[in-house]
Formats: structure tokens, C-alpha cells, sequence
């Protein structure tokens, strides 16, 4: 035996050697422009933010360039790829992250089901700390300052509200994603300050479920904040 064994690979990497497959057809993409999202999802039998998560992915990697407004080209191809008349792998999973689509859905999973055993029994003093990560969030926003880290302890501080020291980190680990290469060149595209002042809204309907103590509106208005946080990082390519 040599070595550890591999990671699974992810949606967005399949789909992104298919499309490089595609790409290597020159009638798939006349004078380089791909063809719509939504027909590329339909082609390929995927959903269209499957479909953006491997286009980006494929910008990272150098291999089309995403024009806002007009659509996405592919680069001037490889010519060893084309000789060998082999599409290249896609690239490795360590290197750009996890699937954006699949860290809020698991995020939503479990920040739902665990806010809703928080909110009826927490602490004054959980309380406290959670209100004092919004109130940063607040301030940074107020100064033009993009509250990532404020945002990251409202989250982590709502699991630490259990006693259960694992979730916390688990809850930190999953938010820490964020800041894998393919999510950060997500955000940089479909993130901006406004966005902020509509999440900072979200948060202060939470805070105030769990100042009620109320189970059921603090994991509705958690899975509306993560549902929301997924839409504002699909946003439709343009083209």
C-alpha cells in the first residue's frame, strides 16, 4: 500500500472536466463563448449553481475568463492537452475548497437543529457574549469594514451556548471555509457591503428569537439567514 488514501472528489470538479471535455469541441464554443448557464445545467443534467461553482472553478484554474455582462470564454487551449486529445484533471480538492453549496447546507443543518435546543434554556451570559459579536458586526459595518470575524463569533458563540465544546469548533471549522479560494473568489463577485446591512438584519432577528427564548422562530430565522446567505452567493453569472 502507498500513501493515504484519496479524498472524494466534488460535484464541481466532475462537472468542471466535463465542461473542459466540452470545451476541447470547438463547435461547443464559437469563438470561445460557452453557451448560457442555465443551458450548460440543462446539458449536463446539473443544477445551475452546480454549474457556477465548476465555472469558477475553471477561471481559478486559468482555463475561461468570466466577462461580466457578456459571458464566459474559454482561454486559448493547452496544445500538449490537444495533441494528447486528453482533457486535464480537474483540480485537486485541497487546493480551492469545498463546495460552497455544500458548506451552507450543512451549516444550515446543523446551526438549525442547534439553535433550537439553545434558545429555550440559554444563559444571561451567553446571551451577553452573542449580543456583543452582533454589536461588533454592527460597528465594523458602520465603518465600512467587511465584519467577517464579528460574523464567524456570532455564529461560534451560539454553539459554545450548548456546552458542547465540539459543535463550537465544528461550527468555527465550517465558517472558516469562507476563506478557501473558491468561496473567496465567489465573494468577491457576488458580496458587497450592501449585502452586509441585510445579513446584520438577519442576525438581529435571531438575537431576538433567542432573547425570547423561542425555539421555533430562532431556527426559522437561522434557516432564513442561511437560506439567504445562498442566494447571495448564487447570484446569477451574467451572460
Amino acid at each position: 500500500m502507498s500513501g493515504l488514501p484519496r479524498e472524494p472528489r466534488r460535484l464541481y470538479q466532475d462537472i468542471a472536466d466535463r465542461l473542459r471535455i466540452l470545451i476541447s469541441d470547438e463547435s461547443f464554443a464559437p469563438k470561445g463563448r460557452l453557451p448560457a448557464e442555465r443551458d450548460l445545467a440543462k446539458q449536463l443534467g446539473v443544477s445551475r449553481p452546480s454549474v457556477r461553482e465548476a465555472l469558477i472553478a475553471l477561471e481559478i484554474a486559468g482555463e475561461v475568463e468570466i466577462k461580466v455582462g457578456s459571458g464566459v470564454y474559454a482561454k486559448p487551449r493547452n496544445p500538449d492537452a490537444i495533441a494528447s486529445n486528453r482533457a486535464p484533471r480537474a483540480t485537486e480538492p485541497a487546493s480551492i475548497g469545498e463546495s460552497p453549496l455544500d458548506i451552507l447546507r450543512a451549516r444550515s443543518l446543523i446551526e438549525g437543529a442547534l439553535i433550537a435546543e439553545v434558545a429555550p434554556k440559554i444563559r444571561p451570559k451567553d446571551l451577553r457574549a452573542i449580543r456583543d459579536a452582533f454589536v461588533q458586526m454592527k460597528d465594523a459595518i458602520g465603518q465600512g469594514v467587511t465584519p467577517v470575524d464579528a460574523d464567524r463569533l456570532f455564529h461560534v458563540r451560539i454553539a459554545e451556548a450548548s456546552g458542547n465544546a465540539v459543535l463550537a469548533r465544528l461550527i468555527g471549522s465550517l465558517y472558516d471555509e469562507r476563506h478557501s479560494p473558491l468561496w473567496s473568489e465567489m465573494r468577491l463577485r457576488f458580496e458587497g457591503g450592501g449585502t452586509w446591512v441585510i445579513a446584520l438584519d438577519e442576525h438581529a432577528q435571531i438575537l431576538d428569537a433567542l432573547e425570547n427564548h423561542d425555539a421555533l422562530q430562532a431556527q426559522a430565522a437561522m434557516a432564513r439567514h442561511l437560506k439567504a446567505s445562498h442566494e447571495r452567493l448564487m447570484t446569477q453569472l451574467k451572460g
